[in-house]
């Protein structure tokens, strides 16, 4: 399953089960957030994995950059990165 399938599905699932996006919700305040989130996921049948979902982000936030300045790896007119899991937390935050 690809990331973005993965995050789609978790989000489905999340939405439709309140006690599943607590417990989501609730990696936020973990030891370790990361490694306990992907845990849930995968406990539901999502598979989802650290290293897949730190690569995707930076994949995206790196073609962004180079989409917005020519390629220009030091671009001043994006700032930021994209970490999905945050992404993902937020949006969950916002579904309460």
């Amino acid at each position: 399953m690809e990331i973005y399938d993965a995050m789609s599905a978790l989000r489905e699932k999340a939405l439709m089960d309140r006690t599943f996006r607590q417990k989501l919700l609730d990696t936020y305040r973990s030891e370790t957030p990361l490694s306990d989130f992907c845990r849930l996921s995968t406990e539901a049948g999502i598979p989802l994995y650290e290293m897949d979902l730190l690569s995707a982000g930076e994949d995206y936030y790196a073609a962004m950059r180079r989409s917005t300045n020519g390629g220009g790896e030091n671009s001043p007119l994006l700032t930021g990165e994209d970490d999905y899991y945050e992404l993902f937390i937020e949006e969950l935050k916002g579904m309460e």
